[in-house]
Order: C-alpha cells, then structure tokens, then sequence
C-alpha cells in the first residue's frame, strides 16, 4: 500500500516528493446527491485533495444517540472515486463558523469552559466519540487503499487555550483510535498562537490569508524542518446577519460578493506556492448552513463583545460558489494553480441543473406557535429559575418562558438579564417588545400580569473564549430589583419540524386571503415544473425556518443581508412540493417564491 509521510522539507508519497493542493469541502454543508459534482470542480480547478471538518454535534444531537455517521465515510469514498486526497479535522472542536464551534450543547452545557481542556469527564466523552467517528476514518487511510492522508489534532488550539496535556491526549488517543498517516496541528502565524496550539513530534501548519513569507517566518522559528503547509488559505470570508454591508453572503446579499477581489486572492495563493509549501483553500466551496447549524462570533478585537451570528449562506465568497457555479476567482486560481499540476487539468463537469421556471406558493394554512409548542416541544418544566436550553434538551429552536408577576404593585421596569439571543414579550397576552442583547428591557409593567418570553438562540459562539456559553435566559427576569421566581418552561427543537408525521398532528386552519396571521407554523405547497437548484424568497416575512419536503433549508432573517435561501435541485420534484415557514416573530407574508 502506497506510504505518505512527512520528510524534511516536503511531504513524500512513496519516497516522492508530493505538493498537497487541497481545497476545503465541507459534506455537512452540501447535498449528498452533489458531492461529486463539487469534488469535480475542485479537480478542475487544479486540486489533488479535498479537506473536511466533521462536526461532532451534527452527528451526535443527543448523547449516545447518532446520526448518520457514516456521511464522513461516504464522502471520503467520493473523493477518493474523484482521484482526490483527504485530509480530515474531525474535532472535537471544529470552529468553521458552525454552531457551538461543532461541540454537542449536552456536552457544554454542563461542563462549560472544562471543555477544550484535561477534564476527565470531558476526554471521557471525547475518546468515545473518537472511537466511533474514526471508525469511518482509519480504514479509509491511504496506507490501506484509501484517500486519507493526514488527521488533524484538535483545531486552532492556540487561539484559545495552553492544556499542553489534553492536546497530547487527543493526539495520542488518534493513535489509539487507528490513524496511522501523519499528524498535524493548525494555528495563527503568532508565536502565543503556536505555542499553545503545538504538540511535540506533530507538523505544525499555518492559518492566513496573505503575508505567506512573513507566516512561514513565525512557523520556522517553532518548527525548524518539515514540509511547509498553509492550512487554511483564507480566499473569502462569511457574512453575519444585520452586517452594515455583504460581507460574502452570496447570491442572496444585498451587495456584490468580493469580500476580496480575484486578482489580490491569486496573487497571495501565488505567494504560498512560490514559498515552496502547500496549501488548502479555505473554502474552495463554502455551501450553506442548512437547518439552522450556522454558529455566532462576538465581536471585538478579543471576542468578547455582542453577539454577531452567522447568515444561512456560506458561500464564503469561495472560488466556486454556493450554487456549485465557478466564479472569477475560480479561473485565477485554476491559472496559479496549473502549473503544479501533474499533467492538463480536466474540464468542468457538466453545470447542475437550474429551476425550470419561477414557482409560488398557493394558498397557506397556518397553527399558532402556541399550538405548535404544545403538540411537538418537549415537557412543560417549573423551575425557582429559568433553566436554559441546555437544561431543557434544546439545541436549536425556542423556548417558552412563563411566570407571574404578582400584585397589586405599581408599573416597574420588567427585564430580563442574561438573555441569550432574542425574545419577542408578552404581558397578559399582548405582545409587547422584541428583546435582544443580555440585558434587556420589556418596558414598565404593574402587577399583577401573567408574561411570556419566547426565547429563539441565533446560534452558540463557535469561535473565542465565550465558546461553550448556554442559550436562553442565562441570568432572570427582574421587577424593578427583584427577581421573578417560580418559571415554566417548554422547548421546541427545531429538529421536531423534520418529521411529517410530528407536523401531521397540528391542526392547522385556512388563510384565504392570503395574508399571515402571525407567528405560528404555516403550511403549503409549492408547484414546480423543472426541478433544479433554485432561489427561495420570503417578501413579507420577518424571521424563522422553511422546510421543503422536510428538508430544512436554513434561517431566513428580514434583517439581511442574506435575502434569498439556496434550495438544492435534489431536494425539489416535479409537481407538488410541500412547504413548511416557522415565522417566530410575524406577522408573515403570505407567499414564498423560487426563481
């Protein structure tokens, strides 16, 4: 079986010198049935290895229960069927702008900042979730006649913490777990950066976007041979939502995407290939954030301030783009990178198939989210104080805050500490405000009043040190200087909304003229011609989730810049398509459209 090891100054493939030209893919971000069309696309752009994460949460949405795990090892397959390497970062932390930076909410919830670090209880949970996911991993190592050909250790450690020990555990524990290809590490080309995040006797590799030789400069000084790498080549970026201007959220932004032009984005891949090293473009295809999985950032120089979280889309203004479509940058990196190819590049493969014609929505139904709460979230909870998400099994979706204000007392400022993100307030049934920030005010309220606060998380911190930090009301609810005791409490997972049979139990009433009638569950269909990848819109609707055919396509946000969801030709057929809107914050619209 072939052997790739790390030499020197360059990576060896049977004792010859082999340059990894590699470009990030993530499988959770793209339709299954369009692998191979996006892994076809990197080899046309002059690529031999393809780069994923694997988000631990995805696949684990609840402790000891897993979802299709066995996804990783499919798309590793795929790639090695396109005649691509594989370098894989299964974690446990992942960042990749995803939620909870790819840890499981039942695992932050209760251990917080333990993890990322020693922690028994912690490594527990990792050594077993390592067993399982490499069990996809190792047999698909080229040393055994797959496409994998290095493994990392943990992700951009050195950004956030120094547990030497706990980096050697997972590295050890790799070894343990099957991977037998080299291993590696990646951080910032900062010296607090790599020595956080580096083990002795693993490649350390480098994360930028420009600067190549002052980069490999830092990392020289910490690793004085081996193969110089750029692990992430970051040649875009991704969009938050409210964001004063796109900052590369694709065909659905108000502006043009170009967080960085074609020209500057060549010229600094230019710079790594003539340093000698190699290279991963990240991303070489972003995808999208798909039901409801995109994480949050806080802003600030040291990631501490409000919370920013992250569009829908991940085009990531990547050389080829959210639609599977080549873009600008395409062509000047196919221009870079052809040299360094081992013979001429292969073409295109064939465009995917666009929608046939535009399509809208007839008439909807809807069910109040009250009803919906009732019928498919979980158990009612009375609590002293207002248990979080993760205290409630909730990882993406709502949560219902009830209490009482007793009386008689006179009008007081009603607020809420610790509110984590978002909640539309109701005092004796009337709506009242929309909250966001962790302190908020309601407004002055008498007592007695029954209040509800419905609480929506936009997305746990995937990248900084408030990584792990729980969603919901994370502090209380206050008169004036006293706290309101005495919660209930009921969740909805988002996931809920998956399943026909769960939705089939609502009771949903008529709307026939067309108009929404508030937040609630709407129902419908959407008559399509010619499936294929498609554009849907929201004119009207104010903030929520669309399913189509039970898959979710992601949040929509009148807040933009994101004003368009991208839906999967696969995920369409020709005739009736059934259509699912979670409006949280209403009144909705009372159509959608795809183009």
């Amino acid at each position: 079986m072939p052997e790739f090891v790390v030499g020197t100054d360059s990576f060896e493939l049977d004792g010859r010198p082999v340059r990894l030209l590699s470009g990030a893919v993530h499988y959770f971000r793209v339709h299954e049935a369009q692998w191979g069309h996006r892994l076809a696309m990197l080899r046309a752009m002059g690529l031999n290895c393809v780069e994923t994460y694997v988000p631990w949460n995805y696949h684990e949405p609840r402790q000891g229960v897993h979802h299709d795990v066995e996804a990783l090892g499919r798309f590793l397959d795929a790639a090695w069927e396109a005649g691509l390497y594989a370098i894989v970062r299964p974690g446990p932390y992942i960042c990749a702008e995803w939620e909870n930076g790819g840890l499981p909410d039942w695992l932050t919830g209760p251990l917080g900042r333990r993890v990322r670090t020693r922690d028994a209880e912690y490594l527990a949970l990792v050594d077993r979730w390592f067993q399982r996911v490499l069990a996809e991993v190792a047999p698909r190592q080229i040393d055994r006649g797959g496409p994998v050909v290095m493994v990392q250790v943990e992700n951009e450690y050195g950004s956030y913490g120094s547990d030497q020990e706990y980096l050697r555990h997972l590295a050890d524990t790799l070894a343990e777990c099957g991977v037998s290809v080299p291993l590696f590490t990646s951080d910032g080309p900062e010296d607090h950066m790599l020595t956080g995040g580096s083990v002795p006797g693993v490649l350390a590799t480098a994360n930028f976007g420009s600067g190549a030789r002052e980069a490999f400069e830092v990392l020289r000084r910490h690793q004085a041979d081996g193969p110089l790498m750029c692990m992430e080549f970051w040649c875009g970026w991704f969009t938050h939502w409210a964001a004063e201007e796109a900052e590369g959220a694709g065909r659905g932004a108000e502006a043009e995407q170009g967080v960085r032009s074609a020209r500057e984005a060549a010229d600094a891949l230019r710079e790594i290939l003539e340093c000698g090293a190699s290279v991963n473009l990240y991303m070489a295809h972003g995808g999208t954030n798909f039901a409801g999985w995109a994480g949050a950032n806080r802003s600030g120089a040291y990631h501490r301030g409000e919370l920013r979280p992250t569009v829908t889309s991940y085009d990531y203004d990547a050389p080829i783009d959210e639609y599977g479509q080549p873009t600008e940058k395409f062509w000047a990196f196919r221009n870079v990178l052809a040299p360094y190819a081992e013979g001429p590049l292969p073409g295109l493969p064939p465009d995917p198939v666009p929608l046939g014609e535009p399509a809208r929505s007839g008439p909807l139904e809807w069910a109040p989210l009250p009803d919906v709460l009732e019928t498919l979230g979980g158990r009612e909870v009375t609590a002293a104080v207002p248990p979080t998400f993760e205290e409630l099994g909730v990882d993406r979706g709502v949560v219902r805050y009830r209490l009482d204000i007793p009386g008689p007392r006179q009008p007081y400022p009603l607020s809420v500490v610790g509110l984590r993100d978002r909640a539309v307030a109701y005092v004796d049934g009337v709506r009242t405000a929309v909250l966001s920030g962790e302190d908020a005010v309601v407004g002055e309220v008498p007592g007695p009043a029954a209040v509800e606060l419905w609480v929506e998380s936009l997305g746990r911190v995937n990248y900084g040190p408030r990584l792990a930090e729980s969603k919901g009301i994370t502090g209380g609810v206050l008169h004036e200087r006293q706290y309101l005791h005495g919660v209930r409490a009921r969740g909805l997972r988002l996931d809920a909304l998956d399943e026909a049979e769960a939705v089939a139990k609502l009771t949903f009433w008529p709307l026939d003229d067309g108009s929404g009638a508030g937040p609630g569950l709407y129902r419908g269909t959407v008559e399509v011609r010619g499936p294929g990848d498609a554009a849907l819109e929201l004119p009207g609707w104010t903030r929520g989730f669309v399913w189509l055919n039970g898959f979710c396509l992601g949040r929509y946000w009148e807040a933009g810049p994101q004003r368009a969801l991208y839906v999967p030709g696969p995920v369409l057929r020709a005739g009736a398509n059934e259509l699912l809107v979670l409006e949280l914050e209403g009144p909705a619209g009372g159509h959608v459209q795809l183009s």
